[in-house]
């Protein structure tokens, strides 16, 4: 709605609406509807189970959704030749003007929870990448699981006072507390784990130390990187802060109650902080989205969750992962800090996320991916053959943005036409994932049109039809006087950092956005 009066009107009703709540609340419904509405509701009626509609494609959650029928293409350039969109050449890295590494970060802790394509061993069929084990769901799993086993393997389960509704925790040296490791000290499973917790992606390739640091979490990618486990621990800590305070103002509840009125509050929490700072952040727009799920209540996009196979590859953001990262005071390469929980546990939580709020992303896009990622995006234009995408240029037009009807219409950068061209001669031929990160970055916001578009959709799509958002449900009586205080208290993970370390921020800036960032007008 926003984007289609002129700026300086824009800005002045966004000033507007942060004095006037009604106008603010008028602006945000339709903005959000008006986003949402750009693509199909679900159901969608196709899914990566059979190339056309079937009882099981509109069924079977264990397949991934389509938001575009499949497409099967003949004659695509080499994959190889592909990769070059990404590769740098031996050119410096590119930072990103708006983002914080926060930004990346987060966004790879929200997406591991919910966009979780099966990764098939090397003896077993590449098809299987057109599954997923999803709950299809921001039900923040990576700290609580994806099943009742395995939430109740997380859970400390005592009904002692003081203890009632909290998730198993260690304590280590300056009062930090963390999730228990996964493994005993001589390297063994941990009985409590073994067989329960899904096995962390890689943790077989890494050396005893790291293994020793492995943490018993809800998600197989949660130990993959210390900014991910940084993160749920976070909401860990967050969740026995709120068990703690439930517990005193209701001393007759049992364990049960405590851990599951606990869990309610962490998961709004969790879809607030995803609108009120993930989406404001990416939002080129002055106007701040608001987490009202009012929203969504008469909306008839309001259906059930369905990931689709095309979001699962819109999210590989893999050019804003920088070279290299500060941790407690050194700057160590990026390429060698996948599981190594130890560079988080030795700086500590606040620390870590001050050192990831001081240093900038990379921009994402083109030519720009740090080398030891790029066989990564080989990997993603694979899987999305696999899957038969249909072209870039039909998904611009699927979500209202202009259909591209030259190589400039993709990018304003020379070398990035000269080298579509070159590989797909006519620009509807180019494939939906190197289009999606072939395209320039839209104005004062970290991401390409496309990527921007498909995120709001489903971002709000998704986050504003979780059943904790339902009008039934979202009372204060769901979550305790206690939990409701801590939902409207919360929209930032700063609010977190501050009162779940030791010592808070004092006074420290923590945002998704750099500090010398300034917008365009």
């Amino acid at each position: 709605m926003l984007n289609l009066i002129p700026g300086w009107l824009t800005r002045l009703l966004a000033a507007l609406a942060k004095r006037w709540p009604a106008l603010a609340s008028w602006i945000n419904h339709r903005m959000i509807n008006g986003l949402v509405e750009s693509c199909r509701a679900r159901p969608h009626p196709w899914s990566t189970a059979h190339p056309y509609t079937s009882w099981t494609a509109l069924t079977d959650q264990s397949w991934s959704a389509r938001h575009l029928a499949p497409v099967k293409r003949e004659s695509l350039p080499d994959p190889a030749e592909v990769q070059q969109l990404f590769e740098r050449n031996g050119d410096e890295q590119q930072y990103c003007k708006k983002s914080t590494c926060l930004f990346p970060a987060f966004a790879q802790y929200l997406t591991d929870g919910f966009i979780r394509t099966v990764m098939p061993s090397r003896e077993e069929p590449p098809e299987l990448r057109l599954r997923n084990s999803s709950n299809h769901q921001i039900d923040m799993c990576p700290l609580y699981g994806r099943s009742q086993m395995q939430t109740d393997a997380l859970r400390l389960k005592s009904g002692k006072r003081g203890e009632r509704g909290r998730l198993l925790s260690q304590q280590m040296s300056g009062g930090e507390e963390y999730a228990p490791y996964l493994l005993l000290p001589d390297g063994s499973a941990d009985p409590r784990f073994a067989g329960i917790l899904d096995e962390p992606l890689g943790i077989r390739d890494v050396t005893d130390h790291r293994r020793a640091h492995i943490f018993a979490f809800g998600g197989d990618r949660t130990n993959a990187v210390p900014q991910v486990a940084m993160l749920n621990t976070l909401f860990l800590r967050e969740h026995n802060r709120l068990a703690g305070k439930i517990e005193q103002i209701e001393p007759s509840w049992d364990d049960e109650r405590v851990f599951q009125v606990a869990r309610n509050t962490v998961i709004v929490i969790f879809l607030k902080i995803v609108v009120a700072e993930y989406i404001n952040h990416i939002t080129p727009s002055p106007f701040r989205f608001i987490a009202a799920p009012k929203v969504a209540w008469k909306a008839h996009w309001n259906r059930p969750n369905w990931i689709t196979t095309e979001f699962s590859l819109l999210y590989r953001w893999h050019s804003l992962v920088p070279d290299s990262m500060k941790w407690n005071g050194r700057v160590v390469p990026t390429s060698t800090t996948s599981m190594d929980n130890s560079l988080l546990t030795s700086a500590g939580l606040a620390a870590a996320f001050l050192n990831h709020t001081d240093q900038p992303a990379g921009r994402l896009g083109a030519f720009n991916t740090a080398p030891f990622l790029t066989p990564v995006e080989t990997r993603a234009v694979m899987q999305g053959r696999l899957a038969d995408i249909a072209p870039y240029s039909e998904y611009r037009e699927y979500v209202s943005l202009p259909r591209p009807s030259d190589f400039s219409d993709v990018s304003t950068n020379s070398k990035t036409q000269r080298l579509l061209k070159s590989l797909y001669r006519n620009v509807n031929s180019v494939e939906f994932y190197p289009g999606l990160f072939a395209e320039d970055t839209v104005p004062n916001s970290p991401l390409p049109p496309l990527i921007l578009k498909f995120v709001a959709v489903d971002a709000f799509s998704q986050a504003f039809t979780n059943p904790l958002f339902s009008p039934h449900v979202f009372k204060e009586e769901t979550f305790s006087p206690v939990g409701w205080d801590a939902i409207h208290r919360t929209s930032t993970l700063a609010d977190l950092v501050e009162r779940n370390t030791p010592t808070g921020l004092q006074g420290a800036r923590l945002s998704m956005t750099r500090a010398d960032w300034t917008p365009v007008s």
